[in-house]
C-alpha cells in the first residue's frame, strides 16, 4: 500500500465526515481546516486533521523523506505551504466527445444568427452529426483523450459524457464505444449518458415517431446488451422533442434500466422540469427559462438543477437564476456544458468564477455546486466531491492564495499547482515555490 502525505496545508476545503446532496441555504455551508493536513493510502483518503494533531507516524514521513520540501510531487511528504486543497471539480455535463469544432457557427452568431436559426439552416447539432459520420472511432477517441487530459490537468476529477451527435444507429453506438473506452482507460471517474434525442436527423423531420422507434427499438437494446450508457437524456425543447415524445422515449430508457436526465428550459418554458420531476430523474439541465411553477416543482422534488453558466455566456442568453432556486430550497449543481457550439470549453475554474460573478453564487455555493452536488448529479456522491475518508483522492492543490475568494476573483489566472486523480498526480510540473499572481503580497 502506497502512503502519501500533504501537510502545511493553509486551508483544507470541504472537509466532510459523511456527505449528502446540499440544498438551499445548505449550499453556502463549506466546512474548512485551516493549517491542515491530509493522508493518502493508495487511491484513497485515509484521514485529515489539524497540523498540531497530526499523528506521530504520519510525522515520520516528512522526518524520513529527503524530498519532503523540494516540491517534488512524487514525494511520499508534500509541504503545501500557502496553499489550499481542495476536492477536484465534478463536471457532470458535457458533450466532450465530438469530430470537429464550429467556430464558423461562433461567427455565424456574431453576425446576428440566433441558436434556433443556426439549426433551421442545417447548423448547430445536425453540423456534429455530419462531422461525426465521416469520422473513424480511433479519431473520435484520440480527440476525446486529449481533451480529457486537458479538463483533469484543469481540476476536473470526473465527468459525465452524452451521445447525441451520431442521431443514426451507428453514429449513436460508435460515440457510446468511444465513451466506454474513455471510462475503461482514463484515471477520471466518468459516467456515459444516452442523447440519441438531442434533435431530428432530417430524414426524420416529418415523421417524429419514425425516429422514436428507432431510438426504442434499434438503439436502447444494443446500448442495454452492451452496458454503453448509465443514463438516458432528452433535449426537451420547442422545435426539438416536446413533452409526450420525451416521456416516451425516457419511459423506455427506464424499462432498460437506464435513469433520466433531460436538457430542460434552456430556450422556452417547455415543461422539461416538471416532466424530470414527475419521472424521477437525476437532473434537469441548463434551466436558464425558469418560472414560479417549474422553480417550485424542482424545489420539491428529489431532481438536482444543474447550471451551465458558459453556455448562457457563449449564446449571449440571461444567466439562471440561481438565486430564486436556492432561496425555493432547490438541489443545484454547475457543470461546464463542454460541446462544440454553445460552450466550447471544459474549464470548470471559469465555471465557478461565472457563477459568482453573473449569477451572484458566493464562493462557497459554486464550489459546493461544482464538487459536492456535481458528483450527486453523475450518482457519485459516496465516491466523490469532499475531503472525506473513504472517498477517491482527487483534490487540487492551489497555488499559495490569500483566501479562497481569490479563486472566482481571479478568473483569468491558472491558481492551480497540482491536480491529484485517484492518488496520482496529473500536472506536469512541481509544486511552484513562490506564489505568482495569487493576491499575496
Amino acid at each position: 500500500m502506497s502512503s502519501r502525505l500533504i501537510y502545511n496545508i493553509k486551508r483544507l476545503v470541504n472537509t466532510r465526515e459523511e456527505s449528502c446532496l446540499l440544498r438551499g441555504a445548505a449550499l453556502a455551508d463549506l466546512p474548512c481546516i485551516d493549517d491542515a493536513w491530509i493522508h493518502i493510502e493508495d487511491d484513497r483518503i485515509a484521514a485529515y486533521g489539524a497540523m498540531p494533531a497530526l499523528p506521530r507516524d504520519l510525522r515520520l514521513l516528512i522526518e524520513n523523506d529527503p524530498t519532503a520540501e523540494t516540491g517534488n510531487p512524487s514525494a511520499r511528504a508534500i509541504d503545501a505551504g500557502g496553499r489550499f486543497v481542495l476536492p477536484a471539480w465534478c463536471d457532470s455535463h458535457t458533450h466532450l466527445v465530438y469530430a470537429g469544432s464550429r467556430e464558423a457557427e461562433f461567427v455565424d452568431k456574431l453576425r446576428g444568427l440566433s441558436y434556433a436559426e443556426i439549426a433551421a439552416r442545417g447548423g448547430g447539432i445536425l453540423n456534429s452529426a455530419r462531422q461525426l459520420a465521416d469520422t473513424t472511432e480511433d479519431a473520435l477517441f484520440n480527440a476525446a483523450w486529449q481533451r480529457l487530459q486537458e479538463l483533469a490537468r484543469l481540476g476536473t476529477g470526473a465527468v459525465e459524457i452524452k451521445s447525441g451527435y451520431g442521431l443514426t444507429v451507428e453514429g449513436e453506438l460508435k460515440m457510446l464505444r468511444v465513451i466506454k473506452k474513455l471510462k475503461e482507460k482514463s484515471p477520471l471517474s466518468i459516467k456515459a449518458t444516452f442523447l440519441g434525442a438531442h434533435t431530428y436527423p432530417p430524414e426524420y423531420r416529418d415523421d417524429h415517431q419514425g425516429y422514436i422507434d428507432l431510438i426504442i427499438r434499434e438503439m436502447l437494446p444494443v446500448i442495454a446488451r452492451e452496458g454503453l450508457a448509465d443514463y438516458i437524456d432528452v433535449f426537451c425543447e420547442k422545435g426539438f422533442f416536446d413533452i409526450p415524445e420525451t416521456e416516451q422515449i425516457l419511459r423506455a430508457g427506464i424499462q432498460y434500466g437506464l435513469r433520466p436526465k433531460i436538457h430542460a428550459n434552456q430556450l422556452h418554458l417547455s415543461g422539461g422540469v416538471e416532466t424530470g420531476v414527475r419521472l424521477g430523474a437525476l437532473s434537469v439541465d441548463h434551466l436558464e427559462t425558469m418560472d414560479t411553477s417549474a422553480i417550485g416543482a424542482l424545489a420539491g422534488s428529489d431532481t438536482i438543477g444543474t447550471l451551465l453558466p458558459t453556455a448562457a455566456f457563449f449564446l449571449r442568453m440571461p444567466f439562471q437564476p440561481a438565486r430564486d432556486l436556492l432561496d425555493a430550497g432547490c438541489a443545484i449543481a454547475l457543470a461546464s456544458d463542454y460541446n462544440p457550439g454553445s460552450s466550447p470549453s471544459g474549464n470548470m475554474n471559469l465555471v465557478v468564477a461565472m457563477s459568482c460573478i453573473q449569477m451572484r453564487l458566493l464562493p462557497e455555493e459554486a464550489i459546493n455546486a461544482a464538487t459536492v452536488n456535481g458528483a450527486y448529479a453523475m450518482s457519485m456522491g459516496h465516491e466523490l466531491g469532499s475531503i472525506t475518508p473513504g472517498k477517491r483522492a482527487n483534490l487540487i492543490i492551489t497555488r499559495p492564495l490569500s483566501s479562497l475568494a481569490y479563486l472566482p476573483y481571479a478568473f483569468g489566472s491558472d491558481l492551480i499547482d497540482q491536480v491529484m486523480i485517484g492518488g496520482a498526480f496529473v500536472r506536469d510540473r512541481p509544486l511552484a515555490r513562490r506564489p505568482v499572481n495569487t493576491g499575496l503580497k
